[in-house]
């Protein structure tokens, strides 16, 4: 119970940091649209500021009559101004919803020297600014089993109360439900899971057709297992602990097996043309939500996966 406890009191602690942090780190985001360049308008816009032709109502601007098009399509009365003929196009208004995981099992409260803050921390820093940033977009925001999806301006203020007034078991992956076809899903998470399980996640989330992005959030120290010497490797979610007599023998076999897990990943979500990457929290908050936000404004074809690079720091 001491151990609940002491997890409680960090959860608690990181979400009231992670509120703040995230605040300031979506005020700062149209400053790193304009260094990133190649997203800018998208990022500012958000996804209905696509400007993308489609169904909706909105007028989004007049173009050229095709050849070999119906003839319906063409606007007459301005294809009357001159000798061009117009077509009238509206802006894609399909409504979304965005669905924001963010891994709080005990796990996830690990921190090494090297990193900036626990996974926890960076991984609720996101969350929150996403959301936000999505609701600025005019988008829905909601968490899978925890939060409804929102559009409210406060929606950081939702999502941080409903994780404080949460008592249900910290689970690692979203629990089971079907996300509409328009939806996106972002999982945040160390992805320690065995394969079966993210494999079984993965067929619940994608039943529907929606698309979908998983981000493996790591600490540095998980990504080069700097130990040497005799060291105890306490797992913090109930399957004990391990010695090692010398820890540094363990290298190439961790490695390995780091590599064979993610490409298991890689893998599954390529079979769904879902975008699987990495992230380690030695690199700027900043730099995952702008991944993050700016992924969803590129079409979905192709099988797509990515390791974030570093990038000035926020």
């Amino acid at each position: 119970m001491a151990a609940d406890n002491g997890h409680t009191a960090k959860e608690t602690v990181a979400i009231r940091r992670a509120d703040g942090e995230s605040r300031t780190l979506a005020a700062s985001l149209p400053r790193l649209v304009l260094e990133a360049r190649r997203i800018a308008a998208n990022v500012i816009h958000g996804l209905h500021g696509r400007r993308r032709a489609g169904s909706g109502e909105s007028f989004w601007q007049y173009r050229r009559f095709v050849s070999g098009e119906p003839s319906q399509n063409v606007d007459w009365r301005r294809s009357a101004r001159d000798e061009h003929l117009y077509v009238r196009e509206h802006e894609w208004e399909a409504a979304h919803t965005v669905w924001i995981w963010p891994d709080r099992s005990p796990s996830m409260a690990f921190a090494s020297k090297q990193a900036r803050e626990s996974k926890l921390e960076r991984t609720l820093i996101v969350a929150f600014a996403l959301a936000e940033l999505l609701v600025t977009g005019g988008e829905r925001v909601g968490i899978p089993g925890l939060l409804a999806p929102t559009a409210s301006r406060s929606v950081i203020d939702k999502m941080a109360q409903a994780m404080l007034h949460d008592d249900a078991d910290r689970l690692s992956l979203p629990p089971s439900f079907i996300p509409s076809a328009l939806a996106e899903t972002v999982v945040l998470s160390d992805f320690w899971s065995p394969i079966a399980e993210i494999r079984t996640m993965l067929a619940g989330l994608s039943g529907s057709g929606a698309h979908g992005t998983l981000v493996q959030v790591v600490d540095p120290a998980e990504e080069t297992f700097p130990y040497a010497g005799r060291v105890e490797f306490v797992e913090p979610e109930g399957f004990g602990m391990i010695t090692a007599g010398r820890a540094e023998s363990w290298v190439q076999d961790y490695t390995e097996r780091l590599a064979l897990h993610r490409d298991q990943i890689r893998a599954e979500t390529n079979k769904l043309d879902w975008l699987f990457a990495t992230h380690s929290t030695d690199r700027s908050a900043a730099e995952l939500l702008l991944f993050l936000h700016a992924g969803m404004q590129v079409s979905k074809s192709g099988a797509r996966s990515t390791t974030i690079k570093a990038g000035p720091a926020a």
